[in-house]
């Protein structure tokens, strides 16, 4: 395998050239990028089906790979949103004068080299491009190798219009989607100022464990809804299917239903009609099989203990039935990745004391846990979800794609 340093090296050079963008330049780049996408959408789907006839159509990452003409429409309409976010890059975050008569600025500069190792998600490509470019870094993108065809595609249409606006191609970088490339980049401390992964938690915790690079992780999502006694068990409903069944394969989806016992008997026979609808297969705790099982509902499994903290990425969901809110919390806490968590009440204590004590990057109450996503959340779009707490946490978007500097001015002044 060839090595990628001389990859990284003109990356890093790069950055230079994107650093030096003015804001409205980016603006116009961006837009002509979607300009791009739009007009080479046939192609972008047909580079896109090579890599879904080479996976089966049963694999939960099916759906996350593929590429439909909606979905290029989304990705061109993202790259417009981003273009109009205001630049983090050059933000005066502090400005003082201090006692000796110096002149101090912080400001917010751009990491510089962003690396991003992701799996089947082409449309990340695309994304992390465009949040990198507005904030003035250049990016070294490994993806998947499930993903190639497209990944390629889509860089190259990324790099003809770097090319077009006078920025060296290697600002926006794809690396070969071979897995030995990974260990190089993670010791690229020279070249590479961060590393983002995004993708399984076996990805998270390899990069964890291996990376030199300073790590932003966007954690795997274990995400619960809890239908509180007060609930209206209409919305409720309405709730976790589409938690559930909307779209899957996606980190923000709902993996736990937790119901409390004074409610779970009227409201489990009221999914089983959309349950059945998709086939969800159903992993219950002992409580809740029985009534889902009263209600004739057949996908159904006696559920393990480890199928609660589990993050399914299909059509399938864990059931428990509670006791109370402190037996919801406790569950939560044991089991939730600090990913996406909800509560359906109409208690307005209760409502607060969940907001209030549940650790994760987004908390809801009333609301599907599918919200939990930059474009949704007017960010124009995400590198992943962050779930550590340093730095950056939820939806990693551009406003945290910027470190600082300081800025000190004098006039002869020293310091004995």
């Amino acid at each position: 395998m060839t090595p990628i340093t001389p990859l990284l090296q003109a990356t890093q050079q790069a950055a230079a050239a994107v650093r030096r963008l003015s804001a409205d330049r980016k603006t116009d780049l961006l837009n002509r990028l979607a300009d791009v996408l739009t007009a080479h959408t046939t192609n972008i789907v047909a580079e896109n089906q090579k890599d879904l006839d080479r996976m089966d159509i049963a694999d939960p990452k099916y759906d996350r790979l593929k590429l439909t003409e909606s979905r290029v429409a989304g990705l061109a309409q993202s790259l417009r949103e981003v273009a109009i976010l205001p630049d983090p890059a050059g933000e005066v975050v502090l400005e003082r004068t201090i006692e000796q008569g110096l002149k101090l600025k912080k400001i917010a500069v751009p990491l510089g080299v962003v690396g991003v190792i992701y799996e089947a998600r082409p449309n990340v490509t695309v994304d992390v491009a465009s949040l990198c470019l507005r904030s003035g870094n250049a990016c070294v993108l490994k993806g998947g190798k499930e993903a190639d065809f497209s990944n390629r595609y889509l860089v190259g249409l990324i790099q003809d219009v770097l090319m077009e606006f006078g920025v060296p191609k290697a600002a926006v970088t794809l690396l070969p989607p071979d897995r030995a490339v990974v260990n190089e980049l993670l010791t690229a401390t020279r070249y590479v100022d961060i590393i983002i992964p995004r993708g399984s938690e076996s990805l998270i915790q390899f990069v964890r464990k291996n990376s030199l690079v300073p790590t932003i992780e966007t954690g795997a999502g274990v995400c619960h809804t809890y239908v509180e006694t007060s609930a209206d068990l209409t919305k409720a409903a309405a709730i976790v299917v589409n938690a559930k069944v909307s779209r899957p394969s996606v980190c923000n989806s709902l993996d736990c239903v937790l119901v409390d016992e004074g409610v779970a008997g009227q409201f489990l026979p009221m999914l089983t009609d959309e349950f059945t609808k998709w086939n969800v297969e159903v992993f219950a705790d002992e409580r809740a099989y029985t009534l889902f099982q009263q209600a004739g509902y057949s996908n159904l499994q006696a559920a393990r203990s480890e199928d609660f903290g589990r993050e399914f990425l299909d059509y399938k969901c864990a059931v428990k039935v509670v006791s109370s809110l402190d037996e919801a919390l406790s569950h939560i806490q044991a089991y939730s990745s600090r990913h996406s968590e909800a509560i359906i009440s109409q208690n307005q204590p209760i409502i607060d004391q969940f907001l209030r004590e549940v650790d994760a990057a987004a908390v809801y109450a009333n609301a599907s846990t599918r919200f939990t996503d930059g474009g949704c959340f007017g960010l124009g779009a995400e590198i992943g979800i962050s779930t550590q707490k340093l730095h950056a946490r939820g939806p990693f978007a551009l406003e945290k794609l910027v470190t600082e500097k300081w800025i000190v001015v004098g006039d002869g002044q020293v310091r004995w």
